[in-house]
Order: structure tokens, then C-alpha cells, then sequence
């Protein structure tokens, strides 16, 4: 069953069994792949794509691949970038997941991202790294940029939604929510059971006016899960 208005949503988020979390945006503050692109000193030409990726004007694959022929990053700038630090989470993101751990409800990061970058967030979050779908770069035998891994569900547009088919027929879930600032996000439901649109970093007006519910700050889901 879909969450078809705000009192459907809230019902199904109070006995959800599974949540998707959009990570760039989202769980962190940040857009790791734009921030990457600053580290390179390629900044403004890889927002403008970013902008249109998540605005849902070019496909996602596009978008990811042009992304990365302007960046080219090799492993050593990649592994540097990590060491930075600049993924930081987002305010509240931290005691959401504990409380939904606490639940028993299976988090899951479902990403267009990198998982490079995403390991040390899902660490830091207690979210085993089996339950994080994302992009995987390849690089050469010297560490230089080659391409990424078409084979990933989340390489190309609808791949969040596949994603979640998969996780419901694969595990059973029958009650799962995606949270998201992202049209990749608020497409994945359907199959998702609902979607909760995210603005507390950045608010895309197509996300939101699509949104049956839309929060910007996640101690609002906190405070729904514990009443």
C-alpha cells in the first residue's frame, strides 16, 4: 500500500519496517561530489550539472558521467579529500538512525554518490556497510580515474526505486520509507510504501510541492517515531 496523503505517511512512518536514506543533502549537509569537484578546482563547471541531475533535467547517468570527465580524480586525490573531513552530517541524522535502531527498523543508505565517500558516514552511523547502495569509481593500475561501475543500481535514473524493489523482495519489507532532497528520491516511490521530502539543506521546489510531507529538520520524524 502507497501513502496516498500526510495522515497515511505519518501512520506508515510510526510502524515502518525499513528506511532509505538519500545521503548527499540529506544525511550530510553537503553534496560530496560538488565539494570533491571544489577540492579539484573544478567547482562551478560540476555544480551547474548537479543542479540539473537532481532537478531531473538530464538523466542521472549523464549527468554522473560528465561529472566525472571534468573531475577525472585520481585515488590519491579521492583518498585526500576523505582525510579532509568535509562530509558532516546533518544535524539530528545521528539520533534519528540510533532511535530507529533502537526500533529495529533496517536503515539503508541508497545513494547516486560514491561509496568511497559514504563507508566512513555509515560508520559513523552504525549502518553495516552491506546496507549502503552507491556508485563505485574505477581507476587504473596507477590510481588514475577510469570510470564507474555502470552495473550499479543507482548509476542511472530509477535506480533508487530498483534498489527498493529489490531490498522488498529480497528481505520482505513491507512498510518502507524513502527520505530524500532529490527527484531521484521522490521517484523511488513507488515501490517505496512512501516518501518523506527532505529541505533541511537545501529545498528543491519540484521535490517539495510533490511531497505529501516535507520536514527540514529531522527532529520532527524523532519526535513522531517516540509519541
Amino acid at each position: 500500500m502507497i501513502a496516498k496523503n500526510k495522515q497515511e505517511l505519518v501512520n506508515l512512518w510510526k510502524n515502518v519496517d525499513c528506511v532509505c536514506f538519500d545521503v548527499d543533502s540529506t544525511v550530510c549537509i553537503n553534496e560530496a561530489i560538488d565539494d570533491l569537484a571544489e577540492y579539484a578546482g573544478t567547482g562551478s563547471q560540476v555544480q551547474e550539472l548537479t543542479k540539473k541531475a537532481m532537478g531531473g533535467n538530464v538523466t542521472f547517468k549523464q549527468a554522473l558521467a560528465q561529472r566525472l570527465n571534468i573531475i577525472r580524480p585520481s585515488k590519491k586525490l579521492v583518498e585526500d579529500f576523505i582525510q579532509s573531513d568535509k562530509c558532516k552530517l546533518t544535524p539530528k541524522m545521528k539520533e534519528l538512525v540510533d532511535l530507529l535502531n533502537e526500533k529495529n527498523v533496517a536503515v539503508y543508505l541508497v545513494s547516486g554518490g560514491f561509496r568511497l565517500f559514504i563507508n566512513p558516514i555509515a560508520d559513523q552511523l552504525n549502518v553495516p556497510r552491506d546496507r549502503i547502495f552507491a556508485n563505485t569509481m574505477i581507476f587504473d593500475q596507477n590510481g588514475n580515474y577510469e570510470s564507474f561501475d555502470e552495473n550499479e543500481y543507482t548509476s542511472e535514473s530509477g535506480g533508487k526505486a530498483r534498489v527498493i524493489d529489490f531490498l522488498k523482495k529480497n528481505h520482505g519489507y513491507n512498510r518502507v520509507v524513502m527520505i530524500g532532497d532529490g527527484w531521484t528520491d521522490y521517484e523511488s516511490c513507488p515501490p517505496a510504501n512512501g516518501f518523506i521530502g527532505f529541505g533541511g539543506n537545501v529545498v528543491r521546489e519540484n521535490v517539495k510541492s510533490k511531497s505529501h510531507w516535507f520536514v527540514h529538520d529531522f527532529q520532527e520524524l524523532v519526535d513522531v517515531l517516540r509519541n
